[in-house]
């Protein structure tokens, strides 16, 4: 819980697919006030996207403040970025080159303010992996994605996925099981078992980290 002498993160939201569940989970999860209390949430999408989802949703009764910039941010409300044109089709549960486009829009937008430390982290919605595929997106996913953008000789992102008592990271990705063989070295596997052994300490305070492989 936040207070006076305590800054709250910054949080970066991409709206994901606009025609998939992205907006209705970050709606129904801002729901919820006491999340305002531990960050401050900017959506990077559209407020006319994100009004037309809450018609559809019950018991959904979020607040927003649409903004130009991340440092305009209302600490008690969920910020708007505006990214698509108000114009852009809502097919709910239809893949298309539209709402591809909006979901690349979206994290570019939202990437660029992470890299420049205008946010302080970053959260992404569910997007299809066919419709944002462009001359600008040629990932298989988001990992791949935030790695061209990030990634550093010392510090690459890895594939992370969490429970209370188990974490189990990714060497690779996206791949049929068929191919995975043929993708695995040990400089791979070491590289993946140094990002996991950061991110256990950096990110979960494990001073030793033990790990199976």
């Amino acid at each position: 819980m936040s207070n006076s002498n305590t800054k709250k993160p910054k949080i970066a939201i991409t709206h994901g697919d606009i025609n998939g569940v992205g907006y209705e989970v970050i709606l129904k999860t801002f729901s919820d006030p006491h999340l305002l209390e531990v960050c401050t949430p900017i959506l990077y999408g559209s407020s006319k996207l994100a009004s037309a989802h809450k018609q559809s949703l019950e018991d959904v009764n979020v607040a927003f403040h649409n903004i130009n910039k991340a440092s305009e941010a209302n600490e008690h409300k969920l910020n708007i970025i505006k990214c698509v044109a108000d114009d852009t089709p809502l097919l709910i549960g239809k893949a298309t080159a539209e709402s591809g486009k909006a979901a690349y829009d979206s994290l570019e937008r939202a990437c660029e303010d992470l890299k420049n430390g205008l946010v302080d982290a970053l959260v992404t919605a569910p997007i299809s992996k066919y419709a944002i595929q462009s001359k600008e997106f040629t990932f298989n996913g988001h990992t791949e994605y935030l790695s061209s953008r990030f990634a550093t000789e010392n510090n690459t992102p890895l594939m992370l996925l969490t429970t209370e008592g188990l974490r189990v990271a990714l060497v690779t990705n996206h791949l049929p099981i068929g191919e995975i063989a043929s993708h695995l070295s040990v400089d791979l596997i070491v590289n993946k078992l140094q990002a996991l052994a950061q991110s256990l300490k950096q990110d979960f305070g494990i001073r030793r980290p033990r790990i199976a492989v």
